[in-house]
């Protein structure tokens, strides 16, 4: 049986510091460097169209970033959309951490099983509060919320309809729209 080392967040930034991840899509996942799925061309427009809708509705509220890396205790996963705290300006020189984080998104069309299974317990054990997964083959969104010990405790799936964010109840999202 293997033996894996586990790396820090820390030494992971040694590495892209030094040019070692250069050229490479990985990501830090609890402590592994994982190869990162490629992108079909729906999951990069779906994720795309769905950052620019959320940029719609967030206006002025939160920064919707798009395919772009969060600093987390022993990961530093890229999700394809976080939306965090302004100003975006707090980002120059660090990623978002957890308490910056409003909720964060994946778009699942070969990595469904990755976003559910070890992404899930990535996201609540840093206690993002809310995740949501578009699970782009069934076309429905899974909703995570209320993170504990690890795992969150209630999972709701949507085909159709809005949803509220936690973080911004007086918004409503459409489902339909984020797979539009």
């Amino acid at each position: 049986m293997k033996t894996l080392a586990k790396w820090s967040v820390d030494d992971y930034h040694r590495m892209i510091a030094a040019g070692i991840l250069r050229d490479r899509r990985v990501e830090l996942l609890a402590g592994e460097i994982v190869e990162m799925s490629p992108e079909t061309p729906i999951h990069y427009n779906t994720a795309k169209r769905g950052a620019k809708y959320l940029e719609e509705l967030l206006q002025g509220k939160a920064d919707v970033r798009f395919n772009g890396p969060i600093t987390l205790p022993d990961s530093e996963p890229e999700p394809d959309i976080a939306i965090v705290r302004l100003p975006e300006s707090a980002y120059s020189d660090r990623h978002p951490e957890p308490d910056d984080i409003f909720w964060v998104i994946e778009v699942a069309k070969t990595s469904l099983k990755k976003d559910l299974d070890l992404k899930t317990s990535i996201y609540a054990s840093a206690e993002i509060q809310e995740y949501w997964i578009l699970d782009v083959s069934a076309k429905r969104v899974i909703v995570f919320r209320e993170p504990q010990n690890g795992r969150y405790l209630t999972q709701q799936v949507l085909r159709e309809g809005a949803i509220a964010p936690l973080a911004f109840p007086d918004v409503q999202v459409s489902v339909e729209r984020l797979f539009a």
